[in-house]
């Protein structure tokens, strides 16, 4: 059955709230010390959005490089600059701890389970998760998935069985651009057979969970992010585009997701039964 409807997840901060989380400056400065970032100069969260992460973004998110090659990268050339003279090992194992555990604490919430069961078995959707990340994430996407039980393939595989209807994972660091540019899914439709698309439903919080301070998730940024993707998609697609806008407004953010995920829930059930009906 080719399919005609589509569902998007995002993943950051809508499918997985705990990756969100991890960039609290207490939960990030206990890692930066734990994995030893700390004892190479990585001494506060600031340094490590401003020194490690922000110059290495682009690479790491659109590269195979991964997230622990563009770390140690990063370190020696600081270290380099600085005369510091600090062993590869250590570098290589501060970075490996600090993204296993980043990684290990990006898990999809418990409460999407029963949802993604029940959309990973359906014959006459496609869905996938689009995700602007490092290249090591989408296995623990993958595995994540499995672990629910939910089928599910890289889209970089995908393509060699486009017809087959597991969950997607479609990563920017695996298709070499970004989820707000055309190309991203411009590759994902011509890999995935899915030309025949007409209507989208798409479920992201478009950086409105991210912490607060954070000036990624303002309102006006995160405004103008919602258009220009819905902008994008009818462009690529030709399609109807339904958005599920997953924002957090509570400060009680476990139980308000939990609200989040039920609301959710009763949409996509309505977004399944007008597929049913034709």
């Amino acid at each position: 059955m080719v399919p005609e409807k589509l569902i998007i997840f995002d993943y950051s901060g809508t499918l997985s709230l705990e990756s969100t989380l991890f960039a609290r400056p207490d939960y990030l400065m206990n890692h930066l010390i734990e994995s030893g970032l700390m004892d190479l100069g990585i001494s506060s969260p600031d340094i490590f959005w401003e020194q490690i992460v922000n110059p290495t973004w682009l690479e790491g998110s659109t590269t195979t490089a991964g997230y622990k090659k563009v770390i140690e990268d990063r370190i020696s050339a600081i270290c380099h600059k600085n005369m510091s003279i600090v062993s590869c090992d250590k570098i290589s194992d501060a970075a490996s701890s600090f993204v296993d555990s980043y990684l290990s604490h990006s898990r999809i919430d418990w409460r999407w389970q029963p949802i993604l069961i029940k959309l990973g078995g359906h014959p006459s959707i496609r869905v996938i998760i689009a995700t602007d990340h490092y290249a090591e994430a989408t296995g623990y996407i993958v595995k994540y998935l499995k672990e629910f039980q939910v089928q599910a393939i890289a889209a970089k595989a995908a393509s060699a069985a486009p017809d087959t209807s597991p969950v997607i994972v479609a990563n920017s660091a695996d298709l070499g651009v970004h989820k707000n540019k055309s190309r991203f899914w411009a590759i994902l439709k011509a890999a995935l057979n899915i030309s025949a698309i007409r209507h989208i439903l798409l479920i992201d919080d478009f950086g409105s969970n991210e912490q607060k301070g954070d000036s990624y998730g303002t309102g006006e940024k995160v405004e103008q992010r919602k258009c220009d993707t819905i902008r994008l998609l009818q462009g690529v697609f030709s399609a109807e585009v339904q958005v599920v806008h997953f924002m957090i407004d509570d400060n009680k953010r476990e139980k308000a997701f939990g609200v989040l995920i039920k609301q959710t829930s009763l949409i996509l059930d309505r977004y399944l039964s007008a597929t049913n009906d034709g």
